[in-house]
């Protein structure tokens, strides 16, 4: 099957002319041109980064490090993750959270299956040896005794190897810690609380948490997780989506001030991948928002990028809404604009402020100094625009700096595309949001997608991109396509401003959409052959253009070649993109007009695979990676030989 899927994606390619297989009878050796001394625009220090949206289990059971689900029982069915045993009730009287009101209450009387709890967390608790892990809850007991609980920590096999107690003291809601050492590694663990003593008790948000992670912070992010977006060193981080912005009906949207306060009383929402596709349906798919706007704007810091925010304009998700039943009227937009309006407030505004200061009492006295917004995802028609302008017109009268993204819809191209780009014109926001998720023969003819582009307009931001090989797998081949596709966007970095691939996340186990640019399990990731072409233009951009010519033309596929160039002011280095997505070969000589005679030292960085299909996984994680080498040149040229199906960095010291 293998062999027949690649067969057929190689035949697919050559028959548009992207791979030529003749023998080159002369071995041809294909020049370029580089000139230094024409400077050009600047890439944005926000060029590349990263688009974070709920989806695949990328927060909860994800990037979010709790391991408990459905820790407050606020799911539909409020027993969703657990697995009562004995007497066990939901409750709702006297709350502990208004926000939660559910809880579960205990009762033991001596039955032969005794009374407690058990949680699967997300498909298994993954915990290491030797770690320490935080176990809290919310407790009261019902009676006037103290009521003692065992906590163990369980595996696949029903064996505990990890266990704890803890005595609950009075009838008045207090958290309870504990911290489980466990002295194994166990992939697919659960948690079980069991009562210990008579009586009866009420227990509410029941959490596990890695003390480890990302920069040690509390409601954290899972380390390696989080440390493999700051690998990628993003210019610029989107969230919460994508989609769930919109949600599926009005009240489904995401609601960013659900997502702030204490954690124990932020209200769960419905994931809406939770059933929009009914051959990958999870009932079990909420989030927590525990991973919340405070969460995303520390983060953001966290990995040295600008926080970029989406906010729903109004309007729930197009696709799944035909008619004005679950959009908001224009004339009931407001409650929407000041959502808008109080977020730039909570991000940027002083301690002292209404919103600064719930942002202050979080833990962040000084302003995050957001830059970004963005009103609205993938809406399309008149009915966008007209409620686009409302936020327009509010944001610019009381925040001006704040750059406003617009959107282009959900297509790259087509009626709506075309109808929408004039509107964001005329409304004059900073930048349009462009999303595609295309085929790799298109993707290899966009490279000269923004070539044309009018550079008086708002800038473009590549909000949503991926190769789609017809498998839907992350591949080499639809990795080098976008390597190729992107040398168009630094090349147009006078227009295109900001980019980020997506999806960002998915659970091996628990995945709706693909391919994704990092895959994870409850121990380990892998980073694909795509993050890699993402981590290798984050870290090489430079800070700007220099124009290289092929025969005086933009390298846009002439003889399966793509390429661009930039200057580094920071380290007065050139640095020249190759990709060579043809099956030979190829010899370049690239003229380096400004480099001095002489030798330069420099390096070359690789992404290389003789096999389109190749991929990165679980068992071998470095099939394709990134191999870098030291080389010297004699100024003012530079020879080299590019491996077929590669993508090529050389870095030359001026």
């Amino acid at each position: 099957m293998k062999r027949n899927m690649k067969k057929i994606i190689t035949l697919s390619l050559l028959s548009m002319g992207i791979f030529h297989a003749s023998a080159q009878a002369l071995d041809p050796v294909y020049e370029m041109t580089v000139n230094t001394s024409q400077v050009g625009s600047p890439i944005q220090s926000t060029m590349y980064g990263i688009f974070f949206e709920d989806i695949n289990f990328g927060a909860d059971g994800g990037l979010y490090a709790e391991l408990i689900k459905n820790r407050s029982f606020e799911f539909d069915n409020p027993f969703g993750g657990w697995t009562p045993f004995g007497d066990v009730t939901i409750q709702t009287k006297n709350p502990c959270f208004d926000k939660n009101p559910h809880y579960a209450r205990l009762t033991n009387r001596k039955l032969i299956t005794g009374t407690g709890l058990d949680n699967e967390g997300f498909r298994g608790i993954g915990v290491k040896e030797g770690e320490k892990y935080n176990f809290s809850l919310y407790a009261r007991t019902v009676t006037n005794a103290p009521i003692t609980i065992r906590v163990d920590l369980v595996n696949e096999t029903n064996d505990i190897f990890e266990t704890k107690k803890l005595e609950v003291n009075g009838k008045t809601w207090k958290k309870y810690q504990i911290v489980l050492t466990p002295q194994k590694t166990v992939d697919k663990a659960r948690l079980r609380i069991t009562m210990e003593t008579e009586g009866a008790m009420d227990v509410e948000h029941i959490s596990l948490f890695p003390e480890k992670t990302f920069n040690n912070r509390p409601n954290g992010m899972r380390a390696d997780l989080a440390q493999a977006l700051k690998d990628l060193k993003p210019g610029v981080f989107r969230f919460p989506g994508g989609c769930i912005v919109e949600g599926t009906t009005i009240e489904t949207r995401y609601q960013w001030k659900n997502t702030i306060g204490p954690v124990e009383n932020r209200p769960i929402n419905i994931n809406r991948w939770n059933y929009t596709f009914p051959h990958k349906k999870f009932s079990d798919y909420y989030q927590s928002y525990g991973l919340g706007f405070f969460e995303y704007f520390q983060l953001s810091e966290d990995l040295g990028a600008e926080p970029l925010p989406v906010l729903n304009c109004g309007l729930s998700c197009q696709f799944e809404n035909d008619d004005m039943c679950q959009h908001i009227p224009l004339d009931k937009l407001q409650p929407y604009i000041d959502d808008a309006l109080d977020l730039i407030e909570f991000a940027n505004g002083p301690a002292t402020s209404k919103w600064g200061k719930i942002r202050a009492e979080m833990g962040h006295p000084a302003p995050f100094n957001m830059k970004f917004l963005a009103i609205g995802n993938e809406q399309w028609g008149p009915i966008y625009p007209e409620r686009l302008e409302l936020f327009v017109k509010a944001i610019r009268a009381k925040y001006p700096e704040i750059q406003i993204i617009g959107s282009s819809g959900p297509g790259s191209e087509g009626e709506d595309f075309d109808y929408l780009w004039p509107e964001m014109k005329r409304l004059d926001v900073d930048l349009v949001d462009e999303h595609f998720y295309r085929s790799p023969e298109w993707f290899l003819r966009g490279a000269k997608r923004y070539d044309s582009y009018d550079r008086n307009g708002p800038k473009v931001f590549a909000g949503e991109y991926a190769c789609h090989a017809p498998n839907r797998e992350n591949s080499f081949l639809t990795a080098l396509c976008e390597a190729a596709f992107m040398t168009g966007f630094e090349r147009n970095a006078d227009v295109v401003h900001l980019c980020t691939y997506a999806p960002l996340f998915a659970h091996v186990d628990a995945w709706q959409w693909r391919p994704d640019l990092i895959w994870f399990d409850n121990h380990t990731l892998v980073k694909t052959a795509n993050y890699y072409v993402q981590q290798l233009y984050g870290h090489h951009a430079g800070t700007n253009v220099l124009p290289l010519s092929m025969q005086n033309e933009p390298v846009t596929g002439q003889n399966d070649l793509y390429a661009t160039a930039a200057l580094d002011k920071n380290t007065n280095e050139v640095i020249i993109k190759v990709a060579n997505t043809g099956i030979q070969n190829k010899k370049i000589r690239l003229n380096i007009n400004g480099l001095s005679a002489g030798k330069h030292t420099g390096k070359q960085i690789q992404l290389h695979s003789t096999d389109l299909e190749a991929k990165n996984t679980f068992s071998n994680p470095d099939t394709v990676v990134p191999v870098e080498t030291s080389i010297e040149t004699e100024g003012p040229e530079l020879n080299a030989t590019l491996n077929p199906l590669s993508f090529t960095i050389y870095r030359i010291q001026l």
